[in-house]
């Protein structure tokens, strides 16, 4: 994965998108199961707000944890993002039935966190990624492209961080707390999307 990241970066929210669902799907498969074992009757509703208020609170403390991160506020801010954002999207696709380990999820997690607007140019760069042969020209411009979309879940935030920054030297703890209800708000928001894409349709 490294190695891959490292020759080609412009594919690395695909690369990331796939190992996500390589590393967190079983785990994320298991805890349902678990609960569907313990609970039979639960309705798959219940698990999605389970795995929801659990994953919206780490978005909380994982945003509020980045912001006390000083100069690498940004960047600790978003592997926090990134990671809570893959769980929770996983979580709620075995809520409702969906194998979170399956290959499809990769898609409907880089359309979900808004990183391809459509599951069409989701599939495509996919298959961009595991198709990627040798080493592509022009590596720095590629990595300013890849990073620029894995920030996709934090821009709405990014244009906030030197006020945020500079507000936290009159009112200490405001970066904080800033942090915590952004990055949970952003999980709210994600979690009733995947819900919306997830929950089977009643008629």
């Amino acid at each position: 994965m490294v190695a891959r990241l490292r020759d080609h970066p412009g594919f690395a929210p695909e690369f990331l998108a796939m190992e996500a669902v390589r590393t967190l799907g079983p785990g994320a498969a298991e805890w349902a199961r678990r609960l569907r074992d313990r609970y039979p009757d639960a309705p798959a509703d219940g698990l999605a707000r389970l795995a929801t208020r659990r994953y919206v609170r780490a978005a909380g403390a994982g945003g509020a944890a980045a912001a006390l991160a000083g100069l690498f506020a940004p960047l600790a801010e978003l592997v926090s993002v990134l990671w809570t954002q893959a769980n929770l999207v996983l979580h709620l696709a075995a809520a409702y039935g969906h194998d979170p380990a399956h290959p499809d999820r990769a898609e409907e997690l880089l359309v979900l966190t808004q990183v391809h607007p459509d599951a069409a140019s989701a599939r495509a760069a996919l298959v961009g990624a595991r198709e990627a042969g040798d080493p592509v020209e022009g590596t720095w411009p590629k990595a300013a492209e890849a990073a620029w979309r894995l920030a996709a879940p934090l821009t709405a935030q990014a244009g906030g961080w030197v006020a945020l920054r500079l507000a936290s030297r009159l009112v200490p703890g405001a970066a904080v707390v800033a942090a915590t209800l952004g990055d949970a708000a952003a999980a709210d928001r994600l979690a009733a999307r995947a819900v919306a894409a997830y929950r089977p349709h009643r008629r």
